[in-house]
């Protein structure tokens, strides 16, 4: 990692704990206020610390663009949590054979930059 990019990670985590830091819920409740503050202290810690290891330039930027999309999608919506995405219903599919491997590889295709680690952790 170079040092310019290791700026612009630290600088992203300490962006996200300031956000978590003035953070107000979109009902305004305290408690729903404090239990979101916290989903983004934990959610950040968790993913910068699964990333640390990351030594791939391509795929540092990749996280860098997740963290930037859900930083920008949370502060829009004022929602902290990942937004879901809408595909049709694989219920069409029988529970084996290639329609049900060609309907997941779709999903897993079509899933947003803003999503790609939040199956992961979860």
């Amino acid at each position: 990692m170079t040092p310019a990019t290791r700026q612009e990670v630290l600088g992203l985590y300490r962006r996200v704990l300031r956000i978590a830091k003035s953070w107000q819920s979109a009902s305004g409740q305290i408690e729903e206020t404090m239990r979101e503050k916290e989903y983004i202290r934990n959610e950040a810690r968790t993913l910068f610390q699964k990333n640390k290891n990351v030594t791939d330039p391509k795929l540092i930027k990749q996280c860098i663009e997740e963290c930037e999309a859900r930083i920008e999608i949370g502060l829009h919506y004022n929602i902290p949590y990942p937004r879901p995405i809408h595909l049709p219903p694989m219920g069409l599919a029988h529970k084996q054979g290639r329609t049900l491997r060609h309907q997941e590889k779709l999903r897993k295709i079509s899933k947003p930059i803003y999503l790609k680690s939040h199956d992961e952790i979860s």
